[in-house]
């Protein structure tokens, strides 16, 4: 061995680096810093939109746990502090008023408005007090002798469940349609804190008026509107999770979880009106960049709970319009979402999108909003009266909850770190004046004239504030001043708040709604609209001027007047509805809105439909298919066995499409029972079209009708079933008719045709065929499948894989083998994938999941030894630029970086930005640890006795494509396959520690890291 000796000026300074390597590096990772500090020091820790900046409004010990914030109309700052979060109920949470004593312009004062609450979460500011939500209430709060603590406490609703904490009732907003909305979703089911927060709820109601309305057990899982004057209350068509929003015209976005922005589109009365109308979502994905959208945090060394989702949206939350009037564009029209998992806010730019919207990234890698501090937790954002963006941040150490992460954190004591700290930010362009507001406003002095000049204010606080303090006073003398405003030429927005204040005055009259409906601006047009609807029994001479908009030009114009004409029982009315629906008919909602009108006119419309059909336009067979769901709900059982009698019998191209939609509509749609008992009398002309109608859409729609009617066997079911297993196993018979065989087979029991389904599952079949025959499988009981498909497991290509995972997840029994295999390295974890990994470790029954959390999570185990030599490198400080050198020289010939710099082969190496440096490092090292789903190699014998290894990159019902590190191309028949044997191993060779040092390795994951 060669020893090589430094005199000892050398060594004492290699020492000196050596120390100061182990000094920064302890900096950098013994998170003590984090944590520690006020709000002013966090300020640095900010990475903001550049021409904006952040400034501190508020921090301990001021203000600790804050979760929202309301500004009132005398600049009074109330903060909901919910400092039982997680897991205490005791009554530790408060309201506190926040106060600027001495009025130069710095919060300096905090002072407990309310307290004793149980997990608050959200304000509003009402009459002369607060709207308070805290399940199971919604609570009033009023200071009378202005000592700035409540001496008032009122329960106005009562019978939300309390459950986990994020998913609690939330989030009251003054709509400007003068209804006060509450953000609310369905009581989450919890097994470890069941005794702690397993309450389901039970009937929402008026508490102090019993015989006011009542909702179903905990409002039936939705979101709820309510006028506490008027003991109005109300379900909404959707639901959301914490937090929720309305543009400038009243269009409602929603957010949950890892959905980051949904808009409800259709309102629940119009769904109410028609029960017979089958739909199970009233709201629309508006994100163009996906649900679960990608992050671009700068957290230093965030620390991630066992079930969260890294890299991606998982805690989306406190979303909000900005209509603040002071941001430049494009930040102008655009909202903002909160995801405190990742320490950023996140902001899409919204653009229209016929009846809904497109929410669209303004940077392609870059957030709004992020701090390197991984206890920065922002959960909600207000609009202030200075037009300002102010964050609230929890500032806790974790913020999951403790139902979704490993016991050994809860025991931890680390669930509490950080609940006496807390802060609120205050965002505006760098130019904006410093907030005023905060040594007081006198918005609630002033006159019935001043407030009705607010309502055109281009700040949404002063305009909805201006509205509610007019809808409070009940000022008959502001009537004319409103009417003046909602025929005022210069400002859209005081037109329509004033419209809406005259309305929750009880004073719009038909002559300014009529006004109203020929406005130049479509948002006031749709409004308009809407408030013609709520006149219409008074006043029924609005309808001639509702049907004069038929040719309106704007897409959401039409669809808001469809909506509202479905109440209008008259022909001129169903005309111009009809013609709505056509002009439109591509727009599903368009559909859904015209159907909304009542079951009366399914068959008159669905004859109207049928003679103008057109088999190149897919919404036809659409509208075709929900009409006839509604019938089979609704008619009578001759009408429909006439019906179904028809569609069977073939016709022209065009009939067999409509034909088709028709029977998938009636099988959807027949629940009673006399009727399945009058169609057993079609079932010989239904096994008979399953095999001999010329029309594909009618022989699935056969099958789907013949599972609901139910199959009575006799001889000629039998020999269908003799005729369906030849089929199926016949490989000369084209994919779809042996799938429709197999679905046959599938009406009633299959185990007599085990053999030949377990034959058909192999990679010289068709994928189509595959995937039927072990669904048909998985429908036996036991875990015979789940045996058979464990053998056959290296044969099963990545499509075939995917699906199989899910009939492991059926049953215990399932599950706990899926786990041996997983175990015994049968399947890869990377195999389940995030979502069912999820579902796992989050089962009911302890044992599974436990072991499932093990399982799912060892990998950092391996990850220490694997990576045990080249752990100084994480200590290094990485160069990207000669990392990016590392990559282009040792990964490029397998590996891209967002679609550049290399070759695409294995997965591409810019989604991996967001994992931890370790995490990197040890897939760098053992890439067999975990392999990529798809990435896997697999070796294909062909049955001229060649061979060829690579990746499936692509297959189809008769062909493979693999490729491999040459980027060789190979596209191979499964006729011509012997056989497909899966490697379970990587495509990504292992020794790359022998090219490269520690010092590279630490550039080469600095250029990973990196967001661009």
């Amino acid at each position: 061995m060669n020893r090589t000796f430094y005199p000892l000026k050398n060594r004492i300074l290699y020492l000196i680096i050596i120390l100061t390597v182990i000094i920064v590096s302890w900096k950098n990772h013994s998170g003590n810093s984090v944590g520690e500090g006020g709000g002013k020091e966090a300020l640095s820790t900010f990475e903001l939109e550049p021409g904006f900046k952040i400034e501190l409004v508020a921090d301990e010990p001021l203000i600790a746990d804050p979760v929202d914030m309301e500004i009132d109309e005398y600049g009074r700052m109330y903060v909901v502090e919910m400092h039982g979060y997680p897991l205490n109920k005791t009554g530790s949470g408060k309201i506190k008023l926040v106060t600027d004593s001495d009025k130069d312009g710095q919060m300096d004062k905090s002072t407990v408005f309310a307290d004793g609450l149980t997990l608050p979460n959200s304000i509003l500011r009402w009459k002369k007090g607060v709207m308070v939500t805290d399940a199971p209430y919604v609570l009033y709060f009023e200071d009378t002798d202005n000592d700035g603590r409540a001496d008032i406490k009122d329960t106005l609703l009562t019978g939300f469940a309390l459950s986990n904490p994020q998913h609690n009732l939330n989030n009251p907003v003054y709509g400007i349609d003068n209804w006060i909305y509450l953000g609310h979703e369905g009581a989450v089911g919890t097994q470890a804190y069941k005794e702690q927060f397993g309450d389901p709820g039970s009937e929402v109601y008026y508490p102090g008026h019993p015989e006011s309305p009542r909702l179903a057990r905990n409002a039936s899982g939705r979101s709820v509107r309510f006028q506490p004057d008027k003991h109005l209350l109300e379900t909404l068509s959707s639901n959301t999770q914490f937090g929720h929003t309305f543009d400038a015209w009243g269009h409602y976005f929603l957010v949950s979880n890892a959905n980051h922005i949904f808009q409800e589109v259709i309102a629940a009365q119009y769904l109410n009106r028609n029960p017979e109308l089958v739909v199970s979502n009233a709201t629309q994905n508006i994100s163009d960049h996906q649900n679960a959208a990608e992050v671009f945090p700068i957290t230093k060394n965030p620390e991630h709970q066992l079930l969260t989702d890294v890299g991606v949206i998982t805690s989306a939350c406190g979303i909000t319009s900005y209509q603040g009037g002071a941001f430049p564009a494009p930040f102008n029209n655009v909202t903002f979402v909160a995801e405190p998992v990742s320490n950023l806010v996140h902001v899409d730019r919204i653009k229209e999108n016929g009846v809904s919207f497109t929410a669209s990234r303004i940077h392609p890698n870059k957030e709004f909003l992020a701090s390197t501090d991984s206890w920065f937790r922002p959960v909600n954002m207000y609009i202030g009266p200075d037009g300002a963006l102010y964050v609230v941040d929890y500032y806790r150490q974790i913020i999951e909850h403790p139902e979704w992460m490993g016991d050994e954190v809860v025991k931890s004591g680390k669930l509490y770190n950080g609940s006496d700290k807390g802060r609120i930010y205050r965002i505006t362009p760098k130019n904006a004046p410093s907030a005023n507001w905060i040594k007081g406003l006198k918005l609630g002095d002033a006159s019935v004239d001043e407030l009705i000049q607010q309502l055109a204010n281009p700040n949404i606080w002063w305009r909805l504030n201006a509205q509610r303090l007019l809808v409070d006073r009940r000022d008959r003398n502001a009537v004319q001043g409103l009417t003046e405003m909602a025929r005022n030429t210069k400002s859209a927005h005081g037109r329509l708040h004033a419209l809406w204040t005259l309305e929750g005055l009880g004073e719009l009259t038909p002559g300014v709604i009529k006004q109203a409906l020929k406005d130049p601006v479509a948002g006031v047009r749709e409004n308009a609209i809407k408030l013609a609807e709520l006149h219409l029994s008074e006043a029924p001479q609005l309808q001639n001027s509702l049907l004069s908009l038929k040719a309106d030009p704007d897409k959401k114009v039409r669809f808001q007047l469809l909506c509202t004409l479905g109440s209008v029982n008259t022909p001129a009315a169903s005309q111009v509805r009809n013609r709505l629906l056509f002009k439109d008919i591509k727009e599903p909602w368009m559909q859904v809105a015209a159907l909304s009108a009542g079951a009366s006119q399914s068959g008159a419309l669905l004859k109207v439909v049928v003679d103008s059909f057109k088999t190149n336009d897919p919404a036809y067979a659409s509208l075709v298919e929900r009409l006839s769901t509604m019938i089979g709900t609704s008619e009578k059982p001759e009408v429909i066995r006439t019906l179904v009698q028809n569609s069977l019998v073939p016709g022209s191209t065009t009939q067999a499409v409509w034909k088709g939609a028709l029977l998938k509509g009636l099988s959807q749609g027949i629940k009673n029972q006399q009727v399945k008992a009058e169609l057993k009398g079609e079932q010989n002309a239904l096994i008979n079209a399953v095999f001999a109608n010329p029309s594909k859409p009618v022989r699935d729609a056969a099958v789907g009708l013949l599972k609901v009617v139910g199959l009575q066997n006799d001889d000629t079911v039998e020999q269908a079933k003799t005729t369906a297993a030849a089929i199926a196993a016949n490989r000369n018979r084209p994919a779809d008719k042996r799938v429709e065989a197999i679905r046959f087979i599938a009406l009633s029991n299959p185990a007599p045709y085990g053999d030949l389904l377990k034959n058909l599952i192999a990679p010289t079949e068709q994928p189509a065929v595959q995937l039927a025959a072990m669904q048909t499988l998985s429908t036996l009981p036991g875990t015979a499948v789940s045996q058979y498909l464990l053998t056959k497991w290296a044969d099963l290509t990545p499509d075939i894989r995917n699906e199989a995972i899910n009939t492991f997840l059926n049953d215990n029994a399932r599950i706990a083998m899926l786990l041996d295999a997983l175990e015994n390295g049968i399947i890869q974890k990377s195999t389940i994938g995030w979502p069912r990994s999820v579902r796992l470790m989050a089962q009911r029954d302890v044992k599974l999941r436990d072991r499932a959390r093990v399982l799912l999570t060892k990998d950092e185990g391996e990850r220490a030894k694997v990576n045990k030599d080249y752990q100084p490198a994480l200590a290094l400080n990485g160069n990207s630029a000669n990392g990016r050198n590392i990559f282009f020289k040792n990964c490029s010939s397998c590996h891209q970086v967002r679609g550049s710099l290399g070759v695409e082969f294995g997965p591409d190496l810019g989604t991996i930005h967001n994992w931890s440096g370790e995490a990197i490092m040890a897939n760098i090292l053992a890439p067999n640890m975990s392999i990529s789903s798809g990435f896997d190699l697999w070796a294909v014998e062909l049955k001229d006795g060649s061979s060829f290894q690579g990746i499936i990159s692509t297959e189809t019902p008769t062909a493979i494509t693999l490729k491999n590190a040459g980027n060789e191309i190979r596209t191979i028949k499964r006729s011509e396959v012997k056989s497909l044997k899966a490697l379970n191993m990587s495509s990504m060779p292992t020794g790359l520690e022998k090219q490269i040092n520690h010092q590279q390795m630490a550039d080469l994951i600095a250029y990973l890291k990196q967001n661009k």
